[in-house]
């Protein structure tokens, strides 16, 4: 009882800390007490050109979580464990896939969640850790996407490097999640379904749906607490960052377990696994480290550490000392499209500040030779970028984490025509989108397009014969 009791208080001081950490950077936690939530976020996406992919139903898969009533999202909660109070004698057994995993043992088990077209079963490997004393169980999901490697190495080294003997709680490690896809080196399943779009699922459905039905039923619903690893798509490549719906206490303590990692308020949205396991009562984070299709030994080492940093934080293994200092907290972001098509050749990196009217990239037409350069729209970070390649009018290519926005002056107002920014002020708009990786999954995204200059800073041509402002963008359409 007194143990339980402790921990309930270790609970409710981390909750505490982390709405008053919240509020001091301007973003209100639901919970009791605590307001009604985030008055004004922009879905954090990762793949815009996702944008409206169908449901079994023939209905867009973009209806953003936003558009629920608040009271009916749930809100979580997850208790840590004081290391040093957990009992080795309360310790159980954990059931999952047919099997019991007793305490203080490792296992591998296998998952089956559909056939190849031939009729061959799909049996993908599972990876249980339960440890000796008890405590939450954590699950950590990689390549929903079969593009994403990173996710797979980070998820090897993080069950490999723990001990049985000296785990608290159990973790749940699946590397592939769509194996289909990532035996076709391919993002999607071989209908060119995203299954980041198919949670909860539904066994009557279609192949995705099923697929994602028999996932969350068979390992999803046996997990207290879920971090789901994405990288980039389609040649994008993101900061390593933790996508979460920071209105949400059991997410909010997640959060606060990653050390130095960027924290991106995003709304989960419809289809995606991050908002079926939170809808489930089961608090969920995306992390994005890195980009699609390469193994990056930088981001698989952030990712490794800010999960094993998480594991400290919520008492389920002991170290000497946590890693790094918390980055800042964005609840805002937008994406900064090109206008015209040709070569990107990038001018920063990831990471980067940047502040408005700062070159981000230029774009060269390969035939006339003619460029065009990409300014910043907005003060902010670089959280994502398209790696150099060839794009078409209209790709997002910069994805900026916006600061805490200042109030808008009288002169501002006043400068600014009847319904649009003010001068100088990016527009943003919002579109149907896949986020989590897809996070960019079904929710909404803030796009801005990017201003151009041709030549050396001068204007470039503008084939429709409107030019635009220099240092201006054009809301994306």
């Amino acid at each position: 009882m007194d143990t339980k009791m402790d921990n309930r208080r270790t609970a409710a001081g981390m909750a505490t800390a982390a709405a008053v950490l919240l509020t001091v950077a301007g973003i209100a936690v639901a919970g009791p007490g605590i307001g009604p939530g985030i008055g004004a976020s922009e879905e954090v996406v990762d793949n815009p050109e996702d944008a409206r992919e169908q449901h079994d139903d023939g209905e867009p898969a973009a209806l953003a979580a936003r558009e629920r009533p608040q009271a009916e999202r749930p809100l979580t909660t997850l208790e840590p464990v004081e290391w040093g109070r957990a009992r080795e004698s309360d310790a159980e057994a954990l059931g999952i896939l047919g099997s019991a995993v007793p305490p203080a043992s490792y296992q591998r088990l296998s998952w089956s969640a559909t056939e190849l077209f031939e009729g061959i079963p799909v049996d993908t490997p599972v990876l249980v850790m339960n440890g000796r004393y008890p405590g939450p169980v954590l699950c950590l999901t990689a390549a929903v996407h079969g593009d994403e490697l990173n996710g797979i190495e980070i998820v090897r080294r993080v069950l490999h490097d723990l001990d049985p003997q000296k785990l608290s709680g159990a973790v749940i490690g699946v590397p592939i999640v769509n194996l289909q896809a990532f035996r076709r080196g391919s993002r999607y399943l071989p209908d060119r379904r995203d299954l980041n779009r198919y949670f909860p699922g539904n066994p009557d459905g279609s192949a995705a749906s099923r697929i994602a039905h028999s996932f969350f039923t068979s390992i999803v619903r046996h997990c207290d607490a879920l971090v789901d690893l994405h990288t980039g798509s389609f040649a994008r490549a993101n900061l390593p960052q933790l996508r979460a719906d920071l209105r949400d206490p059991g997410v909010v303590t997640l959060t606060q377990g990653f050390g130095a990692t960027v924290i991106i308020n995003s709304i989960p949205a419809d289809g995606t696994l991050r908002q079926a396991a939170t809808d489930a009562g089961i608090p969920t984070v995306t992390l994005e480290a890195g980009g699609p299709s390469r193994l990056e030994t930088e981001e698989v080492s952030h990712g490794v550490k800010g999960i094993e940093t998480l594991l400290n934080t919520l008492g389920m293994v002991r170290k000497v000392s946590l890693w790094g200092d918390p980055e800042p907290v964005y609840y805002r972001s937008t994406w900064v499209r090109a206008n015209r098509g040709g070569i990107l050749l990038s001018e920063v990196d990831l990471g980067r500040r940047v502040s408005a009217g700062d070159l981000l990239g230029t774009i060269t037409d390969p035939i006339t030779n003619a460029r065009t350069n990409i300014y910043a729209p907005t003060e902010g970070r670089v959280i994502g970028m398209a790696l150099n390649q060839v794009v078409m009018p209209g790709y997002a290519a910069f994805h900026i984490g916006l600061p805490r926005p200042e109030p808008k002056t009288a002169e501002a107002a006043e400068e600014s025509p009847a319904g649009g920014p003010a001068a100088g002020e990016a527009r943003s708009e919002t579109e149907p989108t896949d986020a989590d990786g897809a996070e960019p999954t079904p929710g909404e995204e803030a796009s801005v397009a990017a201003s151009a200059a041709g030549g050396e800073g001068g204007r470039g041509e503008d084939p429709a014969g409107k030019a635009e402002a220099a240092g201006a963008g054009a809301g994306d359409r």
